[in-house]
């Protein structure tokens, strides 16, 4: 027996009862799971489709379809680790790199001069508002995106809500740095190293918030062929 086109769509309604409620992923279970179910008949073809449906199922375990979102969640965040990392090796090359230089030369004479801790905390406000406000888009972007397509896509989740993870874990930290800044600042090659890590925080933002967003169709396509907005 051959599972039918209603029996697909039941079982991409069987997936989001389940949460799974990205489209890939969906795509990814209806397959195996259609597959195990015709598997289930040739064995026992008295079996109705929710029957066959059901014992298919329970090939998951005990927890569902969790074990295979968390798995994809890893596998699709590391892609886009992987494209992060791409896009900042480019600031380390001509002729991007002398933008990085300028940057950092900026920020070691703005934490060598006698102001540094009102500097650090006036930089601090700056990127609190301009990814808050890069955010609240993004997150727009992303639902308009969901109701045009009537699609969520794991990838495209990623990259639309949670831009800017790693720079705002960077960012936390400045309380503290700013609570030490009496003695901090007085180092000269603790200078040099928060002068490093706020200019890569100023990149890893700028590339979460506006560089990947603005490639963000090619990157879908890239990863899932039917991908259409």
């Amino acid at each position: 027996m051959k599972i039918s086109q209603e029996q697909i769509e039941d079982l991409y309604a069987f997936t989001r009862k389940h949460f799974v409620e990205w489209y890939d992923l969906q795509s990814e279970l209806v397959d195996h799971l259609a597959n195990d179910i015709e598997a289930v008949w040739e064995e026992t073809p008295t079996l109705s489709y929710t029957e066959a449906r059901d014992r298919a199922f329970k090939k998951f375990g005990v927890f569902g379809f969790m074990d295979v979102i968390e798995k994809r969640q890893k596998s699709i965040s590391k892609r886009y680790t992987k494209y992060l990392f791409t896009e900042l090796k480019k600031w380390f090359q001509i002729p991007q790199i002398v933008a990085t230089l300028a940057l950092f030369l900026f920020f070691f004479v703005s934490f060598s001069s006698g102001i540094s801790e009102y500097l650090l905390i006036s930089y601090y406000i700056i990127a609190i508002i301009w990814s808050s406000y890069k955010g609240i888009q993004l997150n727009r972007e992303f639902r308009r995106r969901k109701e045009q397509s009537n699609k969520k896509w794991l990838l495209e989740e990623i990259i639309f809500r949670q831009a800017g993870g790693i720079g705002f874990l960077f960012v936390a930290q400045i309380g503290n740095i700013y609570n030490m800044s009496d003695w901090l600042f007085n180092e000269t090659y603790v200078i040099i190293i928060t002068s490093l890590v706020a200019t890569l925080l100023c990149l890893i933002n700028y590339i979460s918030f506006q560089v990947i967003p603005n490639k963000a169709e090619n990157l879908l396509k890239e990863t899932y062929p039917e991908f259409v907005l």
